[in-house]
């Protein structure tokens, strides 16, 4: 499965909302599978992925309405975590995340995220670090 670095945390935050009904449908089955408890082989891409395939943004491939916005997030998460344009467990990936994350990268990865102030990003991802937000 493609997914975007930044999705590593959007997938991890995500609450039942979104863009449209189509996109929440197709988000619901890809975190339902991720979620899951056998082990699920993504591959980071910094285009478009699994999840974007029904987002209203998405104007072609690796082409969003937002496109600067979301590969500076892109870019970002595989600064922060050292990662690359290859296939990992999505599992372990998450785990190395809540582990290596503090507020203040999670801040300035999501910075100017919409769906950041009202999703459960901060709880999910930093779970007790989240105190030290202030």
């Amino acid at each position: 499965m493609d997914l975007r670095p930044h999705h590593l945390l959007c997938t991890q935050g995500y609450s039942g909302k979104g863009y449209s009904d189509e996109f929440v449908k197709n988000m619901n089955q890809v975190t339902e599978k991720l979620r899951g408890s056998e082990p699920v082989t993504v591959h980071l891409t910094c285009s478009t992925d699994v999840l974007c395939a029904d987002c209203p943004n998405m104007l072609g491939t690796d082409l969003c309405s937002t496109n600067e916005k979301v590969k500076r997030y892109d870019r970002k998460v595989m600064e922060y975590f050292q990662l690359e344009e290859k296939d990992y467990i999505y599992q372990e990936l998450v785990e190395r995340i809540r582990e290596e994350m503090t507020p203040e990268m999670l801040a300035d990865i999501c910075d100017g995220c919409s769906w950041y102030p009202v999703s459960a990003c901060r709880e999910k991802i930093l779970g007790k670090k989240r105190k030290a937000e202030g």
